[in-house]
């Protein structure tokens, strides 16, 4: 196993998973669907696919990307999304964790798998 591959294991997401109908949820002290409180802990790799994504400019000087990522897991997160240009983050790409500290804020931090094609429009 490489460094590479090994390190964004470590990063991965811990979420619960419900004991009585086994779904999936992230920070959350009720299951989502049937309201147990018996939750399971897990530990995820964190890829997951972008099924919607905004380029958000409120709160900071710069413009930032904030994308809902659907995990492997089957729960659905807001994350921000960083190493590429906030407008060229598209819905479908692959991403995961940013291996290294977790930010202070709490939020979750992820990175494209590919680099993200140039897009001709903004020209």
């Amino acid at each position: 196993m490489g460094t590479v591959q090994k390190a964004h294991e470590e990063c991965g997401l811990a979420y619960h998973r419900c004991r009585w109908c086994g779904t999936a949820s992230f920070r959350r002290l009720l299951c989502p669907v049937c309201a147990s409180s018996e939750l399971d802990p897990e530990r995820t790799s964190g890829d997951g696919v972008i099924v919607r994504t905004a380029v958000i400019h409120r709160y900071t000087e710069a413009a930032r990307n904030e994308s809902l990522v659907r995990f492997s897991e089957g729960f659905v997160l807001r994350c921000r999304i960083v190493g590429a240009a906030p407008h060229l983050v598209t819905v479908g790409a692959r991403v995961r964790p940013v291996s290294g500290d977790e930010p202070e804020t709490g939020e979750v931090v992820l990175e494209l798998c590919e680099p993200p094609a140039a897009r001709q429009d903004w020209i």
